[in-house]
């Protein structure tokens, strides 16, 4: 199982790979939750159009530097982050509790 983690993150995040296009359209439409994060990319911009839940979203780097973090309440639709080449998915509230914030880069585990 792939886990991620910054330099503040008590423990290891478990973490799903969105890796087809399929999966990264798809993306946390349908689900009532997440345990832990999904990690999309290739990935620049998200929606949550059919969202059940609000979700915070950090936009990473191709070295994985959260280039900023958004809170985005459900039927909502972002716009593209310029440099932005994944995009990590959790539920509201959990990127501050795991310290992603812009400039940590993030680490990743068994990928």
């Amino acid at each position: 199982m792939a886990m991620f983690t910054t330099p503040q993150t008590p423990e290891p995040v478990p973490l799903e790979v969105a890796e087809s296009a399929r999966a990264r359209h798809r993306g946390l439409l349908g689900r009532d939750g997440i345990d832990g994060a999904l990690l999309l990319g290739p990935a620049s911009a998200v929606h949550t159009l059919g969202m059940r839940f609000a979700i915070d979203v950090a936009y990473l780097d191709r070295k994985f530097r959260v280039l900023a973090v958004r809170t985005m309440r459900p039927g909502r639709l972002g716009r593209p982050r310029p440099r932005s080449r994944y995009v990590l998915e959790a539920e509201a509230g959990a990127m501050e509790r795991w310290g992603v914030r812009r400039g940590v880069r993030v680490t990743m585990h068994g990928r």
